[in-house]
C-alpha cells in the first residue's frame, strides 16, 4: 500500500541524531539526512551537554561536500525530542537518552571529531554518510510499501 503525497507529508519518519556535543557527528549526521533526504525525513539532533559552538573541522570536512551546517546550533538533548521522533540515533551518549517504547534505537559507534585534524573527520563524515543513506534507503522502503 503506498501513501498518497498529501499523507506521506503529514506522516514522514523523523529521526533524531543525539552525540554528546551536538557539535560534530551528530549535526554532521543531520547535514547529511536532510540534503540526501530531501525533505521525505524529519530531522533533528541534540546533545547530552551541547557545545557552544559547531566543531569547525566538522563544518569545513561538511562544506568540501557542498553542504552548509553553519546555520545549525548545538541543542540539549530533551525529552520531547526524544517522543516526537521516531528514529532516535545515538553517537557515544546511548545511556542517557530516554528510552520509549516504540521508538526504534541504535548506537553508532564513531570516533568523535572533537580536536581531530581535517584528514581524520573526512574519515568519521564520510562513515556517517554511508551510514545515513542506508538509513535513508530503509525508512523510504519501509514507507513506500
Amino acid at each position: 500500500m503506498s501513501r498518497t503525497a498529501a499523507s506521506f507529508d503529514q506522516a514522514r519518519p523523523s529521526v533524531l541524531f543525539v552525540c554528546v556535543h551536538n557539535a560534530g557527528r551528530s549535526q554532521m549526521a543531520a547535514g547529511f539526512l536532510e540534503h540526501l533526504g530531501a525533505d521525505r525525513i524529519e530531522v533533528r539532533s541534540a546533545g547530552s551537554m551541547p557545545a557552544a559552538e559547531l566543531n569547525p573541522v566538522a563544518v569545513e570536512a561538511m562544506a568540501e561536500l557542498g553542504i552548509d551546517i553553519t546555520q545549525a546550533a548545538p541543542k540539549l538533548l530533551e525529552t520531547e525530542l526524544v517522543q516526537l521522533s521516531d528514529v532516535v540515533i545515538t553517537m557515544g551518549c546511548g545511556d542517557t537518552c530516554p528510552i520509549f517504547p516504540g521508538k526504534r534505537y541504535e548506537d553508532w559507534e564513531l570516533a568523535d571529531p572533537a580536536g581531530q585534524d581535517l584528514e581524520s573527520v573526512r574519515k568519521i563524515r564520510d562513515e556517517i554518510r554511508t551510514r545515513v543513506v542506508s538509513l535513508i534507503a530503509e525508512l523510504l522502503s519501509t514507507d513506500q510499501t
